[in-house]
């Protein structure tokens, strides 16, 4: 697996080193072995799982910017786990209303030493940002509409909301709540992955 994985890392790009490879192939690992009982995934082959869970996360990471982040409906971790493997500098709050699945993320905490996750089970909009972070990470979450209503309490002021998405999410854009403005709309490159990904960035006014 890790072979596969350092060929659609280099068609994307992106270089990281062994220990990095390892960890994300080590997750895969645990997320196919948790998912027969748990239910987390509906991606049910691990090579799949490479293309549509890690590479379509790690392709985020260069457009973040700060040191802190809460990856919201986070489920099985994603994008929170492959942008933690490859951002070490930065912390991820993982946050899932789902007790199985935080349960399956303090095990992946624990068996591939992640220091720089915390994973919380809570509704989002229960939950207290302090301090604020610097961005709000969604995949697959809510519309854009209900991920700015529901998160709104969680960014500081000059942090920004993050969502991942597949086609262009131009109706929700034009939907967008008052008092908060597009920056930009960046189309990713994930290789061997059908259909098209867009990473929408969203501040405050």
């Amino acid at each position: 697996m890790i072979n596969k994985l350092s060929q659609l890392l280099k068609a994307a790009n992106i270089s990281l080193t062994d220990q990095q490879k390892q960890q994300l192939v080590g997750y895969v690992e645990l997320l196919h072995k948790w998912n027969k009982a748990y239910n987390l995934t509906s991606v049910r082959d691990p090579q799949q799982m490479l293309v549509r869970h890690i590479l379509d996360s790690v392709v985020v990471e260069p457009h973040l910017q700060g040191e802190r982040f809460i990856d919201v409906g986070t489920g099985p971790g994603l994008p929170g786990i492959p942008l933690a493997i490859v951002r070490p500098q930065s912390h991820f709050t993982l946050l899932d209303s789902l007790g199985k699945r935080v349960r399956f993320l303090r095990q992946v905490q624990h068996e591939l030493g992640l220091t720089n996750i915390s994973p919380v089970q809570s509704r989002v909009e229960e939950f207290p940002a302090e301090p604020p972070f610097d961005g709000v990470i969604s995949r697959a979450f809510a519309s854009l509409e209900d991920m700015l209503n529901w998160c709104h309490h969680l960014p500081g002021p000059s942090g920004r909301f993050y969502a991942l998405k597949g086609v262009r999410p131009d109706d929700e854009i034009t939907a967008l709540p008052a008092g908060f403005t597009l920056e930009k709309m960046e189309a990713l490159h994930v290789p061997e992955l059908d259909g098209e990904r867009h990473l929408v960035i969203i501040r405050r006014e």
